[in-house]
């Protein structure tokens, strides 16, 4: 969940230059509606007192879009309270916990011309979706409640041009924690608006203002809401240039089926967001949940939000879209740099690669006589292929990007001389959009046999994806699952325990190739249950992690083979000392057997010198077949220092 394009901390990224027009305007009509400032007074505090009974005796404060506007929701003692965490956002001082109380002081305010907010306009201007939702219910009379000329809220929204909107999410990107589990905005879509064009339409964003080499910090941080979310406007080519350019995610655009009026609420809504901040939490209100709140007040008969209490996953908020009846129209899939090349790179022969490999290196290799044979249209397209990743490290921050950008100017010399247009090449994502994968949430019922004794388990999962879980959907190759346990009853011992728990379960897989050499990580935080000396079933608390390589295949269809060298540390009362700490390595292979079928194998071996000295032998063994979207049948064999352990479950995703 990203955090560029970010207001300067305490700054509005609405703010435009101050308007002072709107002081004159409310002055002069108050002058007008009375002959002289004491009998105006009474009159204004009259019509004031009127719309604040008004709305009383029709229990506004009480509505689903006041609620809305004011972010309430029921805290744990089930008193109404804002999402809301900026104090300029309240009108009142009791507004945060008080709807009445915040829509009482909002009437009262839109009588004054007193800046407010962090924008420092009148309430009117700086709360205009408050302004127009009450002037519309209270049926304002322009007369004794003069309408404020908001001139920085007009240009912001003729700059915006809006004719449309889009949700876009970008993939998950393992290695940006804010990114782990993807993103969600709105693009602002513009009248006019073309496939050229569409990269300058102006995006609303929703961020952790989060300060450069934060590290560590933000792990904890961003969990436990120290940091502020801030909304923001950044134009789209900015957020293209970000996902899909640098850090290699795909994105997917869905059309959004709002009309003009909806489209109006929206952005004064996000327009007063420019006032305020909120507390921002990693996994509940995050990017994409205060991205659903603004779809919400565009059309209040949505409620998206309430499917997700206690998270907020990027993909799953895609899925809360899509399954509202007439909400999205058109999908859009615009592939990253990586997937580009790869596509194209695959329509090469042996011969053809290895020449572009040759012209990434040195392009006067578009001399050679070798390339010089080929027809046109492939000299072309090596050409293309060239160019197309010479440009991508010259947007990286690889130490040799001038290298890399001046070689892609002589690249694109060479293919300025062919005068022939580029063949039009259909790419293809490697994975499907979010929508079409299983849910994030999963529960597995099973049972099996370890050693002597048989058993039955129950597992949960809160999130996320495993590398056995079906993968349409989902970044390739990738694991991060957090906040599970499994609970299993041995039936010869008679006992329950909590067999396995994770508190987070990371696995980056980056196949390596000539031209793409990320490096493939893991790390691994949680308990398991081992057997050891005279414990027979003894809690295990881990900590480990590695770093290696990973190579691919189509032998069967396709095969994912990875080494790590890892580090590991182990806490158990079954060890003398209580602990050991070591490390060691492991070998394995990932494979789609079918589209439905995935397998995965594996060998470790771990040697631990501190603490208890001892080393371990494991292999693993893992199959799924896929039944459905979110169903799956599981298998999984695990061996440890003569300790067998077999199960085979079903598992749910919801």
């Amino acid at each position: 969940m990203g955090s560029w394009g970010l207001p300067p901390h305490g700054g509005s990224p609405f703010v435009f230059p101050h308007d002072a027009v709107i002081h004159i305007v409310l002055a002069i009509s108050v002058l007008l509606a009375s002959p002289g400032r004491s009998q105006a007074e009474p009159v204004i505090q009259d019509y004031q007192t009127e719309l604040i009974e008004r709305a009383r005796q029709t229990r506004l404060a009480d509505e689903r879009e006041w609620q809305l506007l004011l972010h309430y929701g029921v805290d744990l003692f089930g008193r109404a309270a804002s999402e809301e965490d900026d104090e300029g956002f309240f009108l009142s001082p009791r507004g945060k916990y008080d709807p009445q109380a915040e829509l009482d002081a909002t009437i009262a305010q839109f009588f004054v011309a007193d800046p407010v907010g962090r924008s420092k306009q009148p309430a009117q201007c700086a709360f205009i979706a408050r302004y127009h939702w009450l002037k519309e219910r209270l049926q304002f009379d322009p007369h004794r409640l003069a309408p404020a000329t908001c001139g920085r809220f007009d240009r912001w929204r003729t700059e915006m041009n809006p004719q449309g909107v889009s949700l876009i999410f970008p993939a998950a990107f393992l290695n940006n924690p804010a990114s782990m589990f993807g993103h969600t905005f709105l693009r602002i879509d513009q009248r006019g608006q073309t496939e050229q064009t569409r990269l300058l339409a102006y995006t609303i964003d929703y961020a952790a203002d989060v300060p450069d080499g934060a590290g560590i910090e933000y792990a904890y941080k961003g969990i436990f809401g120290a940091y502020k979310g801030f909304f923001s406007t950044p134009p789209y080519y900015l957020k293209v240039q970000a996902y899909r350019d640098i850090e290699n995610r795909d994105m997917w655009e869905y059309q959004l089926n709002l009309t003009p009026d909806q489209i109006d609420r929206l952005l004064m809504h996000a327009w007063e967001m420019g006032n305020a901040y909120f507390d921002y939490f990693f996994f509940k209100e995050n990017c994409s949940y205060h991205i659903l709140s603004l779809l919400e007040y565009a059309n209040p008969s949505l409620h998206l939000r309430d499917r997700f209490s206690l998270w907020t996953i990027p993909a799953d908020t895609v899925r809360a879209v899509i399954d509202s009846p007439g909400l999205v129209g058109a999908a859009t899939y615009r592939p990253s740099r990586s997937t580009i090349i790869k596509r194209k790179r695959a329509l090469l022969t042996n011969e053809e690669r290895s020449l572009s490999i040759g012209l990434m290196r040195d392009p006067d290799i578009a001399g050679n006589a070798s390339f010089a044979a080929l027809p046109l249209l492939r000299r072309a397209l090596v050409l293309d292929v060239a160019s197309d990743y010479l440009r991508y490290k010259g947007e990286s921050d690889d130490p040799e990007v001038t290298v890399y950008k001046e070689r892609n100017r002589r690249v694109l010399t060479e293919r300025s001389k062919l005068s022939i247009p580029s063949a039009e090449i259909d790419i293809r994502p490697f994975t499907k959009q979010p929508d079409v994968g299983h849910r994030t949430t999963r529960v597995t019922l099973g049972g099996g046999w370890r050693n002597n004794d048989t058993f039955e388990e129950a597992s949960f999962r809160a999130v996320y994806h495993h590398l056995l879980d079906p993968e349409p959907g989902y970044t390739p190759d990738a694991q991060l699952e957090a906040f599970a346990v499994t609970v299993r009853r041995y039936n010869q011992a008679d006992r329950v325990r909590v067999e396995r728990a994770t508190l987070i379960n990371i696995l980056s897989l980056s196949p390596i190739d000539d031209l793409f050499r990320a490096p493939s990580w893991r790390v691994n935080v949680g308990m398991d249950t081992l057997r050891r000396r005279g414990c027979q079933l003894c809690d295990n608390v881990v900590a480990d992690g590695g770093v290696g390589a990973a190579m691919e295949s189509h032998v069967l269809n396709r095969e994912v083979y990875f080494a790590f060298a890892e580090a590991e540390a182990n806490y158990s009362k079954a060890y003398e000392e209580r602990h050991r700490v070591g490390g060691g390595a492991t070998v394995g292979m990932l494979a789609d057997v079918t589209d439905r079928w995935k397998l995965m194998l594996s060998w470790s071996y771990r040697r631990y010198p501190f603490g208890d000295k001892s080393d371990d032998i494991r292999w693993y063994a893992g199959s799924r077949v896929t039944l459905a979207q979110n169903w799956a049948v599981r298998m999984d064999y695990n061996h440890r220092d003569r300790d067998n352990d077999v199960v085979v479950s079903l598992q749910a995703f919801f």
